[in-house]
């Protein structure tokens, strides 16, 4: 009785893996149709959405970042909108607020109005540009999937995903983020320039009298389920120990001496759950129904980078965090 209700789960997962895979196929090709020469940054921020958690995009102006926020939105089937983060901005501008209005019988009540975080996807454009308070609103409601206000809870829709960008580059008039707020993020991914093909082609294609435009290839319930599978992927006991080997040698006085002699401080268990479910969403988009240590690799500096510093003695010696990771991950295998 047994194996034939271990037959049947195994089945199962399979026939809903292979929708999955096909659904994720279809987005990422979806993707690509408009988003040009940014293979790796798609991948990342489709692997933190099909992970279920929030990232980071970090580049300068001009490199498709709304833009791929909002393809993203489109071709996931999600309900989407956009805050642009600025110094006056308050908490209640995106949780939302109560206002008191009269009836026609003159009663008075109050009555709650949703702010834009009530979306399945938000972008929250240079986030490091509103102050800590209101920073802080939107991290506790990225955490705790619901908002409090005057005393009353308010889920938020689910999926619930942020995208928040940043500019590495203007710092004036900027709040950054504290650490243990950037933790929420699953992944920071790093958004550079194209390369000379991918520039040429969006040179061409995006001065033109026709814009292509994306058609959605999944829905938020085909999302959630997806997000499900990746909890039920297997992991097998090499990749569990790599994802260990790597967050725990990150932390000073863990590793080795050469190398966390460079570290200030390093990540927590909580990059140690990020790394293991983004290795598995990272299988699912690559068309694989189990992570590899390749995975770990590609994922380790997106996973680790805003979870650790470097002393001010290494930072000095021209070290970067991203030298230390590479030379951590070097040491898989």
């Amino acid at each position: 009785m047994q194996d034939m209700s271990a037959t049947s789960f195994d089945s199962a997962l399979a026939r809903s893996a292979e929708h999955a895979l096909e659904r994720v196929a279809a987005a990422r090709s979806a993707i690509g149709t408009v988003i040009f020469g940014q293979e790796r940054v798609v991948e990342e921020a489709l692997v933190t959405l099909i992970a279920g958690g929030h990232g980071l995009l970090v580049g300068v102006p001009g490199l498709a970042k709304t833009k791929l926020v909002e393809t993203l939105g489109t071709v996931l089937g999600l309900d989407a909108r956009r805050v642009q983060f600025t110094p006056d901005l308050m908490p209640s501008d995106i949780l939302g607020s109560e206002i008191l209005e009269e009836g026609a019988d003159r009663a008075r009540a109050f009555r709650f109005v949703r702010g834009p975080i009530f979306a399945q996807l938000l972008m929250a454009d240079e986030i490091n540009r509103a102050s800590p308070r209101t920073q802080s609103a939107l991290l506790q409601a990225m955490q705790e999937y619901h908002v409090t206000v005057a005393g009353e809870r308010h889920d938020l829709p689910r999926p619930f995903h942020v995208l928040a960008t940043q500019n590495p580059l203007e710092q004036e008039g900027t709040y950054p983020l504290p650490e243990a707020q950037l933790d929420r993020f699953l992944m920071q991914i790093d958004v550079t320039y194209p390369d000379r093909a991918a520039e040429r082609r969006i040179l061409i294609e995006t001065t033109g009298e026709n814009e292509t435009r994306v058609r959605a290839a999944m829905t938020a319930d085909d999302l959630m389920t997806t997000q499900r599978l990746v909890r039920r992927l297997p992991v097998g006991e090499r990749i569990v120990d790599a994802i260990l080997d790597i967050v725990r040698s990150s932390r000073p006085g863990e590793g080795d001496a050469e190398i966390t002699q460079h570290i200030a401080w390093g990540p927590g268990p909580r990059a140690a759950q990020a790394l293991m479910l983004a290795s598995r969403a990272r299988a699912l988009v690559d068309g694989r129904l189990a992570p590899s240590l390749d995975d770990i690799v590609a994922l380790a500096e997106p996973v680790l980078k805003h979870r650790m510093a470097l002393t001010f003695a290494a930072r000095a010696e021209g070290e970067t965090i991203s030298s230390v990771i590479a030379r951590l991950t070097a040491r898989l295998g």
